[in-house]
């Protein structure tokens, strides 16, 4: 199998509107938005290595070689240090190999380039460069090997790329660097994913009902709109979630309450959003912000940072409704406002600054842009 002249793809970031460590458990519901920031991938031929795969984020690149399943790391010390950040477009590339050897293919030497816009002078934002990175490599490295990819099909190779890696991970930013726009996500088992792709294969896999897995489309707000806001303090999401897999809470009153409190808030903010009612989703937002203090209250995750609670709070001042996005522990924050009140838009950005909070120029991404 030869390639072809280089191909590019794209994929957005995201952000939490809500339900957030709840959505980790299969099954449960979260909010989710893209953003208008995207990583692109591109591939290109390569002359003698099988893989060869260079990053803005990681000066020099790295070097591989194809042996059964997977990519073998060569070179010298430096690249394999460089490893480590391009471990989540290694997975995307074998779970693309794996593909095509069940149809009987095999993909061509190749260059991967990727360049984020969801990073600020190296340091992550907070808005899901990991999923947004798979998404873009997947469909990049099938598109380059001839296979077009339907959104469905480029959301399950990359969760199952994700999930090799471990499955504490939702998915929930792989869905919404794929379809864009405002969604409603239910994480699909991924342990149970994981043994089907054993059992039966990724082309079944793939093809097959997932446990837990839902999507769904939402509109946006009617009159509200998205403000982004920055702490500078980077947050490791594996880090926090991973704390919930403790077996003392795994199970336990405390962790079946905070679902259900998640779950209620969720699905209110979807009845919210599909009837147009603004009021009632700054409310529900301003349920989830308490849902997650609770939590944070609870277990000492550290969400709450004291940028993110200033953040909160510039918001609920002039009339708004916000709460950290994602894990917390720093990264992003965010906030609803009614968009016609232009002078308390530019109190919160002004009271954001004063805070330390850089104010970021991010607004939804509408459209499917990890699409050609």
């Amino acid at each position: 199998m030869t390639g072809q002249a280089s191909i590019s793809r794209h994929a957005p970031g995201k952000l939490f509107i809500a339900g957030e460590y709840a959505v980790v458990e299969p099954g449960h519901p979260a909010i989710l938005v893209a953003v208008d920031r995207q990583v692109s991938v591109t591939v290109s031929g390569s002359n003698g290595v099988d893989v060869v795969i260079d990053s803005d984020l990681c000066p020099g690149g790295a070097r591989f070689q194809r042996r059964g399943a997977g990519l073998a790391g060569l070179g010298a010390d430096d690249e394999r240090q460089a490893l480590d950040g391009l471990t989540h477009v290694v997975s995307a590339i074998e779970v693309v190999d794996g593909l095509l050897a069940e149809r009987g293919l095999r993909a061509p030497p190749m260059h991967v380039s990727i360049r984020s816009r969801l990073h600020r002078n190296g340091t992550k934002l907070g808005l899901g460069s990991s999923g947004a990175v798979t998404v873009a490599a997947v469909a990049a490295v099938a598109a380059y090997c001839g296979m077009e990819l339907s959104p469905d099909a480029r959301f399950r190779l990359a969760m199952l790329a994700t999930a090799r890696r471990g499955t504490g991970s939702s998915g929930g930013d792989l869905a919404a660097s794929v379809w864009g726009g405002w969604i409603a996500y239910h994480a699909p088992d991924r342990a149970a994913v994981l043994e089907m792709a054993e059992r039966r294969g990724i082309e079944e896999t793939i093809r097959a009902p997932w446990p837990g897995f839902g999507l769904r489309r939402l509109p946006p707000p009617r009159g509200l709109v998205l403000e982004v806001g920055w702490t500078g303090q980077p947050a490791s999401t594996t880090s926090l979630t991973g704390r919930l897999g403790m077996r003392e809470w795994q199970g336990s009153t405390s962790q079946r309450s905070f679902v259900a409190r998640s779950d209620e808030c969720v699905r209110a903010s979807i009845r919210a959003l599909e009837r147009g009612n603004d009021d009632e989703l700054l409310r529900r937002v301003r349920g989830a912000r308490q849902v997650l203090a609770d939590l944070d209250n609870e277990l000492r995750l550290g969400i709450f940072t004291s940028k993110l609670t200033a953040l909160c709070d510039a918001a609920e001042a002039v009339g708004g409704a916000a709460k950290p996005s994602g894990a917390g522990g720093g990264d992003c924050g965010i906030a609803l406002l009614d968009a016609t009140a232009k002078r308390e838009i530019s109190q919160l950005r002004a009271g954001w600054s004063a805070a330390g909070v850089l104010p970021m120029p991010i607004h939804v991404q509408p459209t499917e842009v990890s699409a050609e």
